[in-house]
């Protein structure tokens, strides 16, 4: 496979990565059952959201693997810097547009189920799955100190089913265009949410207040990644205007409930313009990343280690994990080639570049150990998911049929990393289906090495299948909700045969809430999963906030 060509060297260009191409498309749901009242609360937008699966992702058009996989970025528009109007973000957070991956076959059809096709995830009982004490009846009402509702959330609970443990809701009044919830970590024994300019944490086991930090504006990013001992860095704006800039971060110690440092992000250049940005995470370091710059941060200090470079490829994000910093530069040439570096996470020095062909771009991120890039050319409308090696070598590229979906929204915390259902292990990519009405998506397994298919697990019945994390070959998933029957967390095998059931939701009155959180986020930790909502109408009447599920 021969090397792209290399564009001679022209003035600078101002650098970063922008949206994927694609007309915008209106939202879908279910409508909802029930009298409960939490569950009638209609998501922020036009329409009500299907579960968790459909994000408000960026445009994107679907395409087919090229023969040559490359990757390229290409900045959006110059527009003015700092947060957008109110009215104008309503607008924006409103819109909804569908995103998918389409994986050309290359002349390879995926089988899954061997010779008897694809197994359909009939979820067997893990050793501890029996509830304790009546198998019809629960044992409490799933409100609890967390809960401010009436209703008994686990009434009509089935044998075999688990309980909602708590559910929190809020009632605040803001702007036209709602309040960010985005945020939520689970550390220890607390699970931390965002509400507008504050960050709650409540007790995992009874969804109980033990603290509150008030920042003094809104916050308008944060990652969902912690350190081992439960920091994090979060971006808030540097005032209550419109037009405000979303410039200034603070270090927030979630298992202690308490603020750490705090400073204002400073421009790199007469150029750094801070649009839309984001924040990445690993070790002890947290990148700050905007249109055409980058800025590096030690966590536990905050000291500043590092900016993008003023000349040559100029990173305008970074992606980070497993304790790596990968670097997504634009070149300084006539076609703004990119290229990917890898970056010392102490000093930015880089020792390896992988460059893209023209017109091609990084649009997400899905991993760093090893290297996994979804790549995107909004020219031949084409897309290509590969592997590099340690030394920035291409190792595979990704062959399946299907259309794979890669939704991504202003919702969630990060466009290179945090906004995408994929989930990435030592050799293996899980990546879902696009998930439609009616319709059961799957869940494939793809070899890093030889980038095939290695098996398909279907979600059934009309239902959707969303990676959550992996561990040792082993698949963790949910399969999301519907206004009558509650969700799942299962435990797909390194082989991807019949799925374990680790929890059931119940399929009472709590399944028309669970599936109409809005653009949820979700987490599974010590036997408990927790979703909850991205943004509140703020309308002064109770909404659903936080709810959490276990044994």
């Amino acid at each position: 496979m021969t090397e792209p060509p290399q564009p001679p060297n022209q003035p600078p260009t101002p650098s970063g990565y922008g949206h994927l191409p694609g007309p915008p498309q209106q939202g879908y749901g279910y409508p909802q059952q029930g009298e409960n009242p939490y569950a009638q609360q209609p998501p922020y937008g036009q329409q009500q959201q299907p579960p968790h699966a459909q994000q408000p992702p960026y445009p994107q058009q679907p395409a087919t693997v090229p023969a040559y996989p490359a990757h390229g970025l290409q900045p959006p528009a110059p527009g003015a810097s700092g947060m957008p109007p109110k009215k104008k973000r309503a607008l924006i957070v409103a819109a909804s547009v569908a995103a998918v991956l389409v994986l050309g076959g290359v002349g390879y059809a995926v089988l899954g189920g061997g010779d008897e096709g694809p197994q359909q995830p009939v979820a067997q009982e893990s050793g501890d799955a029996e509830p304790s004490g009546s198998p019809s009846v629960d044992q409490g009402d799933g409100s609890g100190p967390g809960g401010n509702q009436q209703t008994d959330l686990n009434a009509g609970r089935k044998q075999g089913e688990d309980k909602v443990l708590w559910l929190k809701t809020t009632k605040i009044d803001g702007p036209g265009a709602g309040v960010s919830t985005k945020g939520q970590w689970v550390v220890g024994d607390t699970v931390a949410k965002t509400v507008g300019k504050t960050i709650k944490g409540y007790a995992v086991a009874d969804g109980k207040e033990k603290w509150t930090i008030t920042f003094p504006a809104d916050i308008c990013g944060v990652t969902r990644r912690t350190t081992d001992d439960g920091k994090t860095v979060v971006l808030y704006a540097d005032s209550t205007s419109e037009t405000a800039n979303c410039n200034q971060i603070r270090m927030v110690d979630l298992k202690a409930g308490k603020e750490g440092w705090s400073k204002e992000v400073a421009k790199e250049s007469a150029f750094d313009m801070f649009i839309d940005p984001s924040l990445a995470m690993t070790g002890d370091v947290v990148t700050v990343n905007r249109l055409t710059r980058a800025t590096a941060f030690k966590i536990s200090t905050g000291e500043k280690l590092f900016g993008s470079p003023s000349e040559g490829c100029v990173p305008g994000a970074y992606a980070a994990g497993s304790g790596k910093l990968i670097g997504v530069a634009t070149c300084n040439d006539a076609d703004m080639t990119v290229e990917v570096q890898d970056a010392d996470p102490a000093t930015g020095k880089k020792t390896w570049t992988y460059r893209l062909p023209k017109g091609w771009k990084v649009s997400r991120v899905y991993g760093l150990d090893p290297i996994v890039l979804h790549l995107t050319n909004a020219t031949t409308k084409e897309s290509s998911v590969v592997v590099l090696g340690p030394d920035g070598k291409q190792r595979t590229t990704l062959s399946a049929e299907g259309t794979f979906s890669t939704e991504c929204g202003i919702s969630h915390d990060d466009s290179l990393q945090g906004c995408a259902t994929a989930v990435v292990d030592a050799n293996t990519l899980y990546l879902p289906t696009k998930a439609d009405i009616g319709k059961a998506n799957e869940i494939v397994a793809f070899d890093l090495t030889t980038g095939k298919a290695k098996w398909r697990v279907p979600a059934g019945e009309g239902r959707t299948l969303e990676p959550l994390k992996a561990a040792n070959g082993q698949l963790i998933a949910y399969r999301t909700a519907e206004p009558r029957q509650g969700g799942e967390v299962l435990s797909v095998p390194a082989d991807g045969s019949t799925p374990t059931a680790l929890l059931r939701h119940p399929s009472g009155l709590s399944a028309p809430i669970e599936s109409s959180f809005y653009s949820p986020q979700v987490d599974y930790a010590d036997g408990r999963f927790f979703i909850s909502t991205s943004r509140l109408l703020a309308q002064d009447k109770d909404e659903k906030l936080l709810m959490v599920f276990g044994k």
